[in-house]
């Protein structure tokens, strides 16, 4: 008898802890602490949070499980292309709006495509994102302040690392970031272009307050897009003195914000590491090989990696596709002088 959905449900349990949900009483009940919604008070745009069977049949079998950290559909479709029968997304998973404009329950039905979600789950089950970053946290606090999905870790620096300047030598190595350049200069080359931008070389780790041979021994690391204020800093460091700096990850802080300026009035130095288009490398690499241990050797599991291209418009496509462009911008699109007001 082969793999079925309900066994990955199973083994996603064991790998956190218990923490999917059981079924419709974990939704509202307020039972199940993963189930979060997730709302920024903009008319119908707010979300659940439901870890676990988000579309599809817990009898089906399971041939190829892709992991991945948030649906689109473009994954849909690498997904039916590649014969994969179920996606496990971390991110949340929301009608239309991770399926292309159209409900999941037509395009994920059209292909036989199961799809599991974590999120919040997951979060807090280990302490990658720490030790990629060189640190090993002491504390973790996945609702900070009290603020649902608000993580903090507070940690010391791994054996090898005495500066700002190591915690960027090591993300560089881990993130093999020699081979991301390479692939960025290849793709400036291929369309002509200087300002070709990619989700990765772009957004590099970096030093916003300090140099890289400023020392480093305790670290308050957060996250800025979970809802981390200067407040929270202000707090965290009264909570722990020694810490001498600020280590953002997943999203990052501009040099003039509230939360860098907070750092300096702090006496913190503030470094900025991987940003959110890594997280597949820390959360969904690790989870994957987990899954893999799990299942039979027969079912393969695969990663779906997230990398997004900045090309100028002049510079962006064939000419035939520009050509094709132009005209419709022209004769459908763009409205004449007098045709508007």
């Amino acid at each position: 008898m082969g793999t079925k959905v309900k066994d990955v449900l199973k083994a996603l349990d064991d790998i956190t802890g218990g923490r999917l949900v059981k079924g419709t009483e974990d939704l509202f009940s307020g039972r199940n602490p993963f189930v979060v919604m997730k709302s920024s008070d903009i008319p119908g745009k707010s979300v659940v949070e439901t870890p676990g069977l988000v579309f599809g049949d817990p009898e089906a079998e399971v041939n190829k499980i892709a992991v991945l950290m948030t649906l689109t559909e473009s994954c849909i479709e690498l997904a039916s292309a590649t014969g994969v029968d179920l996606i496990v997304a971390h991110h949340p998973v929301a009608d239309a709006a991770n399926s292309g404009g159209v409900t999941l329950k037509n395009y994920l039905g059209l292909y036989g495509i199961n799809v599991i979600e974590l999120h919040e789950a997951f979060h807090g089950l280990h302490p990658g994102i720490s030790y990629i970053h060189g640190h090993r946290a002491f504390r973790v606090d996945i609702k900070y302040g009290g603020v649902p999905g608000n993580i903090l870790y507070v940690g010391k620096v791994l054996e090898g690392i005495k500066t700002l300047g190591d915690m960027l030598d090591r993300l560089d190595k881990m993130m093999d970031i020699e081979k991301e350049l390479k692939f960025s200069e290849w793709e400036k080359e291929m369309y002509g272009c200087s300002e070709v931008y990619d989700s990765v070389t772009a957004v590099k780790g970096e030093i916003l307050v300090g140099t890289p041979e400023t020392p480093v021994n305790t670290v308050i690391h957060i996250f800025p897009h979970t809802g981390f204020t200067p407040e929270h800093l202000e707090m965290a460091k009264k909570e722990h003195p020694e810490a001498d700096t600020v280590l953002a990850t997943i999203s990052r802080s501009k040099k003039d914000s509230r939360l860098v300026s907070k750092a300096k009035e702090l006496g913190l130095n503030f470094i900025c590491g991987n940003c959110h288009s890594m997280e597949i490398f820390e959360n969904g690499l690790p989870l994957a090989y987990a899954i893999k241990s799990y299942v039979p050797d027969d079912v393969k599991v695969v990663v779906f990696r997230e990398k997004i291209t900045s090309v100028p418009v002049e510079h962006f496509g064939s000419p035939f596709i520009k050509d094709y462009a132009a005209y419709i911008a022209e004769n459908y699109l763009i409205k004449k002088r007098g045709d508007v007001g």
